[in-house]
């Protein structure tokens, strides 16, 4: 998926501040086989970054999209694309089924989903969009955007015909806008040219923002938007049955140099490993973990703003572990209490 189909939201402020990067601590979770793919291109709008997640006993993880941790006031924030040495010309290209448009597909107070149709894709339009009782067959794009009382902010966009997913947290009180990156597949992983999931239909209920992707292959996956807020957005997914055949999730991203990328770090947490891997993006081979961070240290000129992506909490259950850094619940349901501060000393 090349970053010129990247859509920006125009973005409001809101009143709360970034409390910094995602921390992750999946401590009992499984862990799952961690591939680089990736290949060294000049072009910095293809995605030449992939890192593959492959484990057949795996029912959930939570992928957790944050703002990096530079992020400020003042920061020269980059939107621009850059075509320097690109060469589109050997891509495929379908017409749509039908004509350009943008369509309103739900709207409620709280959430709006819109779907657009292209001028042309890189594959042609198979895969169906359903809510409710409208069906559309001709969606290249899905936004969801979440309303707030001044207007309403895009964090999440699902290609429906590749299976590409982006997220994005909201805009900090402090910026106009923040920019997509990184990308991200979820279901079995095929390669066509390029990695893909392909999937049969798309079902999205408005009540539990879940999106039910039933696959070409056979088998369904659910993601859910948990929580998105100026710190962080949260998705929970969940599989039907494991996958044994493919990669049941990969991270695709963009690396040219360290000041011109997308991603340019990893940090892994192995498989009863006492500290964290680290190394840059490229350098990366394999690892076994149950906790990983792709993402910037240090501004680059290419989607600066663009966040960091978690994936952790891996699950044999059909329900994604909540990581250890949470607040525990109660068994009743009801958050756990605030610990008690320490006493004061007696003078």
């Amino acid at each position: 998926m090349h970053h010129c189909f990247r859509v920006f939201a125009a973005a409001a402020a809101l009143s709360c501040l970034v409390t910094g990067p995602v921390r992750a601590a999946s401590l009992d979770a499984l862990a799952v086989d961690v591939k680089n793919e990736s290949e060294p291109v000049l072009c910095a709008e293809k995605d030449n970054v992939a890192l593959s997640f492959t484990n057949k006993e795996v029912r959930s993880f939570r992928l957790e999209a944050a703002h990096p941790a530079y992020l400020s006031p003042g920061l020269r924030n980059n939107f621009e694309p850059d075509w320097t040495a690109c060469d589109m010309t050997g891509d495929p290209v379908f017409a749509p089924p039908s004509q350009p448009k943008k369509v309103t597909l739900y709207e409620d107070p709280a959430i709006w989903v819109i779907g657009y149709t292209f001028p042309t894709f890189w594959r042609p339009a198979t895969a169906s969009v359903r809510i409710g009782e409208h069906v559309d067959n001709s969606i290249h794009m899905l936004q969801l955007w979440i309303r707030r009382e001044d207007g309403a902010e895009e964090v999440l966009v699902l290609y429906p015909q590749d299976g590409y997913w982006r997220p994005r947290p909201m805009t900090p009180d402090t910026m106009r806008n923040t920019a997509y990156g990184s990308s991200f597949l979820v279901g079995p992983v095929d390669y066509d040219g390029r990695p893909l999931v392909k999937i049969k239909e798309v079902v999205f209920e408005p009540a539990t923002r879940a999106f039910t992707l039933n696959f070409e292959r056979g088998g369904n996956a659910v993601v859910r938007l948990m929580n998105a807020d100026t710190n962080k957005l949260t998705l929970d997914v969940t599989f039907d049955k494991g996958i044994s055949d493919s990669p049941f999730a990969m991270l695709r991203s963009m690396y040219i140099t360290e000041f011109n990328n997308d991603v340019a770090r990893i940090a892994l947490r192995e498989n009863g490993a006492k500290g964290w891997l680290e190394n840059n993006i490229m350098a990366f081979d394999k690892a076994t973990a149950t906790d990983v961070w792709a993402g910037r240290l240090v501004p680059s000129r290419h989607n600066t703003s663009s966040p960091d992506l978690v994936f952790n909490s891996f699950s044999g259950e059909a329900k994604a572990k909540p990581p250890k850094n949470e607040a525990p619940v109660h068994p009743t349901g009801a958050p756990a209490a605030t610990p008690a501060a320490p006493a004061e000393p007696t003078p």
